[in-house]
């Protein structure tokens, strides 16, 4: 990204996916660059808008079944997320919106429905639904703290060779097999609320550091004790 421009974060479709507080990602991104000196545009794509190719960070998050299917049939119409993540944006996808980043997810009555493709994952729907906390050990490669969140799902998501597990579940569901979300070059896949990156702070960090480079240290102390505190709570029931 130029020195002199803006990050330009793009907000999906909020008027379908935003079931869950998932807005709160764009906040903790826009306030994480703007500490470091770093300028901020915000996009947000109503489902009836063109979804911008010359973005930086895109975030889409959960919703319902029918927005979930509608989300997903405009987005493949429209083409220009695909753009996008082709030239080398980053993404955050969490719950409905990280379902729809595969080849197929559940739909309402669980007949699969086509996604974007966008990760080499395929979601169904399970047997009982996921509520709870959860926390999840990220993958090594990543350098992340341990993770914390909220799930709310009835999605069990396969990941093929093209997807590198994002964390190992220590508590929770997550995927259904043991791991929770997943990743490929700069698109990050994840069931948790919370909002995430309110909750893991570092996950914002490795957004930022893909497109802006290395970053300037934070003091994280306010967000590193609540963080303890709820990890804490969980591991302890």
């Amino acid at each position: 990204m130029p020195s002199d421009s803006a990050l330009r974060i793009v907000w999906i479709y909020p008027d379908l996916l935003s079931t869950y507080g998932d807005q709160g990602n764009v906040l903790v991104l826009e306030q994480r660059a703007q500490r470091r000196g770093i300028a901020t545009e915000t996009v947000h794509v109503r489902s009836a808008d063109p979804v911008p190719e010359t973005g930086d960070i895109y975030l889409i998050g959960g919703g319902e079944d029918r927005p979930q299917i509608l989300a997903a049939e405009r987005l493949r119409r429209d083409g220009g997320l695909r753009s996008a993540i082709g030239r080398g944006a980053a993404m955050l996808a969490v719950c409905a919106g990280y379902q729809i980043m595969g080849s197929t997810f559940g739909g309402e009555e669980g007949q699969p429905v086509d996604g974007l493709g966008l990760l080499d994952i395929a979601s169904s729907r399970g047997p009982a639904r996921a509520v709870g906390e959860l926390v999840a050990e990220v993958d090594s490669a990543l350098g992340l703290p341990t993770l914390t969140g909220f799930e709310n799902h009835m999605g069990v998501t396969r990941l093929g060779p093209g997807a590198r597990p994002l964390s190992r579940t220590i508590k929770g569901v997550g995927n259904g097999d043991g791991f929770e979300g997943c990743y490929a070059g700069h698109v990050v896949g994840t069931y948790l609320h919370g909002p995430a990156l309110a909750r893991n702070p570092a996950l914002a960090d490795l957004l930022l550091g893909w497109i802006v480079g290395e970053l300037a240290p934070l003091d994280d102390t306010r967000y590193e004790q609540l963080r303890q505190e709820r990890l804490g709570a969980v591991l302890s029931a």
